[in-house]
């Protein structure tokens, strides 16, 4: 359902969006700000000033800003994705106002007292690095064969000698806590246009940016494709993964996509479930997901069974991508995915709070506010031939890297990489 809505660029640079719910007995603010570990060094810092952003002020030490939060009648709180950081407020309609000024209080005057850092936690012997488990070697290396070097898939940094200090958040608070580049979404039942004003009241004097925690784009728009095996002793069980071609929201073929998509391995019916879990038990988690971010878009299938599995996964998983390219789904298939996908858009937007999430998230990927109803409609709109046509252009199995891990695995992973892959493509992978 469209909402009515007004959208504003302060001069900080913030992008504002104010959504109407009429009749909503709560306000949902969400704040979006670019945050990702473009610097694996950083990570210690930028972990723990997500933990402590919205705690404190100058002007109001932490049990001020919870006994505030409380009179509101508020909940606040912070997640951080690969890419960005989500603040996010729920507040009795009435203290819209009041939230508004406290949210600008956090960010304009921050407050990362040293008596109040609690004390580090230490994840390895200062200087080492521990062990990354099967899944996390698995993904660095697809991301890094597929798509070349990238922050998404690098390893991180050895742990610092000595705990994080408040000079090094208020350093990363300066440089990536800024409105240049971050978006504010406000969902409450009342008129856009107040809204805006009271943004640029409370968020006006918030400066700085734009922040430098942006994804760098893929060296390579489209994966290389191939195949890659890894041994990891230990890991108890066999893992594939793969990297192959994709559409991004934007683009008029997206709808189409996820629709071979979901035929693919999006739900309890799908080929790939039904062949890898119900035909041969081979698998026992088995997925295929869109993903897209700001380095890129892919399409992901992600499998796991019993050790020792793993080379007829690869092989069982190609003949399925093989079959849905070269004969496309059956009109049945079709619509059946067609009617799921529009269910789960609906489910997506359950309450006004995932709907905040949601719509803030699609302002943040430059897409429009009513993205996902105007989706919807498009899903609703392809036809089976498109869904055929968007199958055989990106399911073919020529163009997907197919990764695995496995612990009896034995066949090095430098020597089955794709022909194509450069000396640039090696550096990194995660062994």
């Amino acid at each position: 359902m469209k909402r009515p809505s007004a959208r504003s660029t302060l001069g900080n640079g913030l992008q504002v969006v104010a959504v109407e719910a009429p009749g909503a007995p709560l306000a949902e603010i969400r704040l979006v700000v670019p945050y990702a570990l473009t610097d694996p060094r950083e990570a210690p810092v930028r972990e723990r000033l997500a933990a402590r952003l919205g705690t404190a002020s100058t002007t109001r030490d932490r049990q001020a800003v919870a006994d505030r939060t409380a009179d509101l009648g508020a909940e606040l709180s912070t997640v951080v994705t690969v890419e960005q950081l989500l603040l996010s407020v729920s507040v009795l309609s009435e203290g819209l106002p009041g939230a508004l000024e406290l949210l600008g209080d956090l960010l304009v005057r921050p407050a990362y007292r040293e008596d109040e850092l609690p004390s580090p936690v230490r994840r390895s012997v200062a200087g080492h690095v521990p062990a990354a488990g099967p899944r996390t070697v698995l993904r660095r290396a697809v991301l890094t064969h597929a798509f070349g070097p990238h922050p998404l898939a690098a390893e991180p940094a050895p742990a610092p000698p000595s705990p994080v200090t408040a000079d090094e958040l208020y350093a990363l608070h300066r440089r990536a806590v800024v409105p240049a580049g971050s978006v504010l979404l406000v969902m409450t039942g009342a008129a856009p246009d107040h809204v805006l004003q009271l943004v640029t009241e409370h968020l006006g004097p918030w400066t700085g940016g734009p922040s430098g925690l942006v994804l760098p784009p893929f060296r390579r728009a489209e994966p290389t494709p191939g195949r890659l095996a890894l041994q990891h002793p230990g890991a108890g069980q066999a893992l594939l993964l793969t990297a192959g071609p994709a559409a991004p929201s934007t683009d008029p073929g997206h709808a189409a996509l996820h629709l071979a998509r979901l035929v693919l391995g999006g739900h309890s019916s799908s080929r790939l479930t039904r062949r890898l879990r119900e035909r041969h038990a081979l698998a026992y988690a088995v997925s295929a997901d869109l993903r897209e971010n700001a380095a890129g878009s892919w399409l992901e299938i992600e499998c796991a069974g019993a050790p020792g599995t793993a080379d007829r996964m690869a092989a069982e998983v190609g003949d399925v991508l093989r079959e849905l390219a070269d004969d496309g789904p059956t009109p049945r298939e079709t619509e059946r995915v067609r009617r799921y996908a529009a269910g789960f858009t609906r489910f997506a937007l359950a309450t006004r709070a995932e709907e905040a999430s949601a719509l803030a998230g699609f302002v943040a990927r430059g897409l429009d506010v009513d993205w996902l109803p105007e989706y919807a409609e498009a899903l609703g709109a392809v036809t089976h031939s498109q869904v055929a046509e968007a199958a055989a252009g990106f399911l073919q199995p020529a163009r997907t890297l197919t990764a695995t891990i496995d612990d009896t695995a034995t066949i090095d992973d430098t020597a089955t990489a794709d022909d194509t892959a450069t000396a640039d493509d090696q550096e990194g992978t995660a062994r």
